[in-house]
């Protein structure tokens, strides 16, 4: 759970494997890139730090549009995010803002 390099190699092989990682682990960016490679949706286990930077919630959008509704509110309001994870899967943008929703942009 705490050991970086076992957990690492664990999320080769299935990237489900994140919910169990430490704490502290689940707030390392390079553990949770990782885990994405397995699993588009392990942002919904990763720290709040994490759902708020613009670069880990993009790399999710892009591999599974629905992983938006782990994104901070911020993120889920900001357009490129949201045009991203539509691309992905178009019934992501349920869970874009309200505003992003009522927008002819996306």
């Amino acid at each position: 759970r705490q050991d970086k390099a076992l957990v690492l190699e664990a999320l080769k092989q299935n990237g489900f494997a994140f919910e169990f990682a430490s704490e502290e682990l689940r707030g390392d960016k390079e553990v949770l890139l990782q885990a994405m490679q397995q699993h588009g949706l392990a942002i919904e286990c990763a720290s709040q730090a994490l759902r708020t930077d613009k670069e880990i919630v993009l790399a999710a959008v892009k591999m599974n549009g629905c992983a938006l509704q782990y994104a901070s509110g911020d993120l889920q309001g900001d357009e490129e995010v949201a045009l991203e994870a539509a691309k992905q899967d178009g019934s992501a943008l349920e869970f874009a803002s309200r505003d992003l929703q009522a927008s002819k942009a996306v």
